[in-house]
């Protein structure tokens, strides 16, 4: 066990045998086994509709393991200790009287003298969190210091996300709530806080007057993964961009905190949410273009078009591609447009950020150089996190004239820490809730004015009666992508 190590408690994964908590929360679990972060005596308790005999447990464990951690990564000893930590709990969510099983496993004489600290992970459709909630709030689950985790989406638009957030909130306080957000646990999205306010060469230029515009960049190489039904009522702006594109613009745009501490952080973020420019009726076919792919290629495999899937309703009108161009309403970003864009079936999957800086006002290079680019910060998230700084450097050599070449500062955090291994965000999110740390978790007031943001810009869309532009599969999206930047004399980074 490291110094690190928080202190001893039952982790409770509600919806233990989904898709998320068997490719994501298990093995993360299990990461931190293997690195000494979970306290001795802490349990994991797996609450599902199934029931299992306690011989089965071990081996339902050790399968989800080797499934989805990769075999190099696994050791022996680590993984009987990480199996033996679990149990297995039968509940019908929506039935309050059966919580009484899970708080017989919970409220054990050994478990009640340890104090242990409680979290529920609800790994499980929004719809269920109210009933969910309910029942451990019947049985005295509840109480402080009880932590509960929420995954996104925190709603389907403004309305929904206040009616799930009473519901919760109805039995929980706010000091009790972690809304995750995963992005916020990559290493580069963290990095972004030291890259900003640690070094004074960025800190010093972060602003209208040496940043000429930020693109965000979201992009998915798979389809809608037989989750069509479920997809087609989101759609791409929902899902990307009221949460993970926002929170990333927040933190690159947001004012520098008083304190490291999680309502300094969410403090200033919520700032600069309030300070979006509102796209609507008026404007949003200027600010906006939403795709939906058609058959293409998925690398060099041919993929059917987005209505051609399994599943698919005839003539949806459901985006699979956002591009957007949004104002931040403040000094320090005045007249500084910030593009987002994020969609499915792009030639890679790709998440970055990219800060381009203003050209320099004169030019002593024009004769072999007539035009100087600018300089350009990328911040990678996915997949190879790290960062890069472009420039102009000499070329070597003896001519008369000094030609120059743009050249790469790569950063990139394998090459640079070598020894260290990059974790998982969600091993990074789950130890901090252990902790109790909430600076990298979403407050409410934070998804309702992002809520309130998109709901804008889809009663725009409504508005307008607009379908989505087509784009082939294996694209960087529609045209009109393109000149939502051409327009600006700018370009995509690609």
């Amino acid at each position: 066990m490291t110094k690190d190590c928080p202190k001893c408690c039952d982790m409770v994964l509600f919806g233990a045998l989904g898709d998320l908590a068997r490719r994501k929360l298990i093995p993360a679990l299990y990461q931190l086994e293997k690195a000494g972060l979970i306290a001795a005596d802490s349990r994991i308790v797996g609450v599902a509709r199934e029931s299992f005999e306690a011989s089965e447990v071990n081996q339902k464990v050790e399968d989800i393991v080797r499934q989805f951690v990769a075999a190099d990564a696994i050791e022996t000893d680590s993984l009987a200790r990480f199996c033996k930590r679990f149990h297995f709990v039968a509940l019908d969510f929506t039935d309050t009287e059966s919580y009484q099983n899970l708080a017989t496993v919970l409220n054990t004489q050994a478990a009640t003298e340890q104090k242990r600290q409680r979290i529920y992970y609800l790994a499980t459709p929004p719809a269920l969190y109210s009933a969910i909630c309910a029942g451990l709030s019947e049985v005295g689950l509840n109480a402080e210091p009880a932590r509960i985790i929420l995954e996104k989406p925190i709603g389907h638009n403004l309305a929904s996300s206040k009616e799930i957030n009473e519901h919760v909130g109805a039995h929980f306080n706010e000091s009790q709530i972690y809304r995750i957000d995963h992005y916020l646990g990559k290493e580069t999205v963290l990095n972004l806080l030291a890259l900003r306010f640690a070094n004074s060469l960025f800190s010093n230029n972060w602003d209208h007057n040496a940043v000429d515009h930020v693109q965000i960049t979201a992009a998915e190489q798979v389809g809608v993964e037989g989750r069509w039904s479920y997809y087609d009522d989101a759609g791409q702006l929902r899902d990307m961009v009221q949460n993970h594109l926002l929170q990333v613009l927040s933190l690159i745009a947001m004012e520098p905190p008083s304190r490291l501490d999680a309502e300094s952080i969410r403090d200033e973020k919520l700032k600069v949410l309030k300070s979006l420019r509102p796209i609507n009726h008026s404007n949003s076919q200027q600010l906006t273009v939403r795709g939906q792919y058609t058959s293409g290629f998925a690398g060099d495999k041919k993929v059917p078009g987005y209505l051609d899937e399994p599943n698919a309703r005839e003539n949806s009108s459901t985006e699979t591609f956002v591009a957007l161009k949004a104002h931040i309403d403040n000094w320090r970003w005045a007249g500084v447009p910030f593009y987002l864009r994020t969609g499915k079936r792009m030639p890679e999957k790709r998440s970055e950020v990219v800060i381009t800086f203003k050209k320099q006002p004169h030019n002593i290079f024009h004769e072999t150089l007539p035009d100087l680019p600018p300089n350009k910060l990328i911040i990678r998230l996915q997949p190879d996190e790290g960062v890069e700084v472009q420039m102009l450097n000499k070329i070597p050599g003896l001519g008369k004239r000094m030609q120059l070449k743009a050249t790469t500062l790569d950063l990139s955090f394998d090459e640079t820490f070598k020894k260290k291994r990059i974790a998982d965000a969600y091993e990074r999110l789950l130890l901090e809730v252990m902790h109790g740390n909430q600076y990298l978790f979403v407050h409410r007031q934070e998804v309702e004015h992002a809520w309130d943001w998109v709901d804008s810009i889809i009663a725009a869309w409504e508005t307008t009666e607009a379908t989505p532009k087509p784009y082939p599969a294996g694209s960087w999206g529609p045209v009109a992508a393109v000149s939502l930047l051409a327009q600006d004399g700018r370009e995509w980074d690609e």
